[in-house]
């Protein structure tokens, strides 16, 4: 069959358990597919929603789905419509609460790193930082799902790679636009962060999310390569395009503390591929499997509606798939189980996204003006996500 048919490609040596009840492919646009199906799993049958998008198809494009600053949140179905898209599913983790730290904002900022139309906005949050299920070992929250500019999906991983050169030397940078920061380093802010307080990147430690928030903090604004203003403590408000502000904690704080109003400050960053590959659109979460086999240790245990991507075809193929969270279904899979459907849907790579209350999927249906939700989202409404995959017309 066509390269462009779900019927032919993804669910080819699906079982009869995995493929149970499956509908007939929907055309949503030239080369993009929904279909909804039975899972037969362990702890009992689940509902699964699929969209296919065929990457050789020009008139189809992935992009990220995302409110107006990092430091925000919107429901899938408001970020898609916002953005004009075809369908989308919900994308990272991020933070979502902040019980340990009393007055300290919720930042809803995802966990990884995030590039949009080829512009990098965040990176990624220490591990000990994170929201989210245990990491499979080998895996950290640098990973990342990725389509290059020669719409190749991939699965990566991202590191930031950056600079403060000021007249007292040239220091590393430790974060860019993260709701935290690794112990004693250095953490840019743009326009792309928003109004939201920086604060809660100087709490927790590299390995405790929990741990108290640093005393010792300093921060430093930078405006057309110059030091324009200087702070005790992380602030608020929006940040001008064109300015920079630097927060510091601990040795970072005492590096920034050097500086003074009026002085030569320049700030660089970019995230560095693993693969050395380009991308216009990156979203964080965690591999669960690679090269046709799920990675070793995946939990067996725990069950939940769930949000997952699997690439096929040599990386020209996106399979996005949410689970249903209705009632009857809610028993979900494991993430064992997970990584073994997408590979019985035809992937050879797949990475797991936030799941629970925030699995999503939408599609605008031909002749819509807005996406409708087909899934059933497990909280009995929409939650308001860091991000998402956004599926678009590329004419």
């Amino acid at each position: 069959m066509a390269c462009g048919s779900l019927a032919g490609t993804a669910l080819v040596g699906a079982s009869p358990a995995s493929a149970g009840g499956a509908r007939r492919a929907e055309v949503i646009a030239p080369g993009v597919e929904y279909r909804d199906f039975d899972l037969g799993a362990a702890h009992g049958v689940t509902h699964a929603h699929l969209v296919s998008v065929d990457l050789d198809n020009k008139h189809v494009r992935i992009g990220l789905l995302r409110p107006r600053a990092v430091a925000a949140r919107g429901t899938v179905s408001q970020l898609a419509d916002a953005g004009g898209a075809l369908a989308g599913i919900n994308g990272d983790f991020f933070h979502i609460s902040e019980t340990q730290h009393p007055g300290v904002a919720v930042t809803g900022s995802a966990v990884g790193p995030e590039i949009a139309d080829g512009r990098v906005l965040k990176a990624a949050v220490p591990r000990g930082q994170r929201f989210g299920p245990a990491l499979p070992s080998g895996t950290t929250t640098e990973d990342v799902l990725g389509v290059g500019p020669d719409r190749t999906a991939r699965l990566d991983r991202l590191t930031l790679s950056g600079s403060v050169s000021t007249p007292e030397g040239v220091w590393r940078l430790g974060g860019l636009n993260q709701y935290a920061l690794p112990v004693g380093s250095i953490g840019a802010y743009t326009s792309d962060w928003g109004s939201t307080s920086r604060a809660r990147a100087t709490c927790g430690t590299d390995s405790s999310r929990s741990a108290p928030c640093s005393t010792d903090t300093y921060e430093v604004t930078v405006k057309g390569d110059q030091v324009v203003a200087t702070a005790g403590k992380p602030g608020s408000g929006t940040i001008p395009a064109g300015t920079t502000v630097l927060v510091g904690r601990e040795a970072g704080a005492r590096q920034l503390r050097k500086l003074f109003k009026g002085e030569s400050v320049r700030v660089e960053h970019h995230l560095a591929a693993a693969s050395g590959a380009a991308y216009a659109f990156a979203v964080g979460g965690f591999p669960v499997l690679r090269h046709g086999a799920p990675l070793a240790g995946l939990d067996n245990t725990a069950t939940a509606v769930r949000t997952a991507v699997g690439i096929g075809s040599g990386g020209h193929r996106l399979l996005l798939l949410a689970l249903d969270g209705a009632s009857k279904y809610r028993s979900g899979l494991t993430v064992a189980e997970l990584a073994s459907e997408l590979r019985k849907l035809g992937a050879t790579e797949g990475f797991n996204l936030d799941g629970g209350g925030s699995s999503t999927l939408v599609v605008r249906k031909p002749g819509k003006s807005a996406v409708s939700v087909l899934n059933h989202p497990s909280g009995g409404a929409e939650r308001a996500v860091a991000n998402g995959v956004g599926v678009f017309s590329a004419s």
